[in-house]
């Protein structure tokens, strides 16, 4: 059964630790920038909620990309950028209707949530539970839909 990530807004404290793991996982440096997850600031709510990729069962950027960069890994379900056959178009960029792929100025290509070879290093360092490794079943489209719809509740309200 493959897996997912799941993100519970109202346990994020902000601390960027799932940023810091991230960009070291892929690149070797503790830099946010460089994270393929996000923590997004919602000051006047006074709250901070992770985003990334959620690896959608009917994954779009996979479906528009023209050169078939964007595949299926058979283990853990992610949907993998292939850099050597990714021709930076950024078409994907524009088909991901919750914009978490992402194009790097640095390589001339695409990137997005890869889910660390099914041990996703945000995961293992959020201190909260906010992020977690879940049966996959329960992400998707529908999922996000939900968990957007949550994260644009008023803290008050919540």
């Amino acid at each position: 059964m493959w897996k997912s990530l799941y993100i519970d807004p109202a346990k994020c404290t902000g601390c960027l630790q799932c940023e810091m793991a991230c960009s070291y996982e892929h690149t070797g440096v503790i830099n946010p920038s460089d994270s393929l997850i996000k923590v997004f600031n919602f000051e006047h709510e006074g709250r901070k909620v992770p985003y990334t990729c959620t690896q959608c069962t009917d994954a779009w950027c996979m479906h528009s990309c023209p050169v078939d960069a964007i595949r299926l890994d058979l283990t853990t379900g992610a949907k993998m950028v292939f850099e050597d056959t990714c021709v930076g178009c950024k078409v994907c960029t524009i088909a991901c209707p919750f914009g978490t792929v992402n194009y790097n100025q640095a390589t001339g290509k695409v990137q997005k949530c890869d889910l660390c070879e099914g041990d996703p290093a945000c995961a293992k360092a959020c201190p909260t539970g906010a992020i977690t490794y879940i049966d996959a079943n329960w992400t998707g489209l529908t999922r996000m839909q939900a968990w957007a719809a949550k994260a644009n509740t008023p803290a008050s309200a919540a």
